[in-house]
């Protein structure tokens, strides 16, 4: 996510034991990294590639912070 602030996000799939199948919830994100400068996303997503290159990358630019994705907790 470009905040258009200068900062980005990066978002991934979260841990399969922190998914709530038992509700019907859907995919469940997690935040790597909150509002940091754009070479430290970039960087990252290039790790994810040389590691398996078939992933998906989506980006959005919003000032906002509701992605309207469900994030695991912290410490869940």
């Amino acid at each position: 996510v470009d905040h258009l602030d200068g900062t980005r996000s990066l978002y991934t799939p979260a841990p399969s034991v922190s998914r709530r199948e038992e509700d019907g919830a859907g995919q469940v994100f997690q935040a790597r990294f909150l509002r940091v400068e754009a070479e430290k996303v970039r960087e990252r997503i290039a790790q994810e590639v040389d590691f398996d290159p078939d992933l998906w990358v989506l980006s959005l630019d919003m000032r906002g912070d509701d992605l309207g994705i469900e994030l695991v907790r912290p410490g869940v």
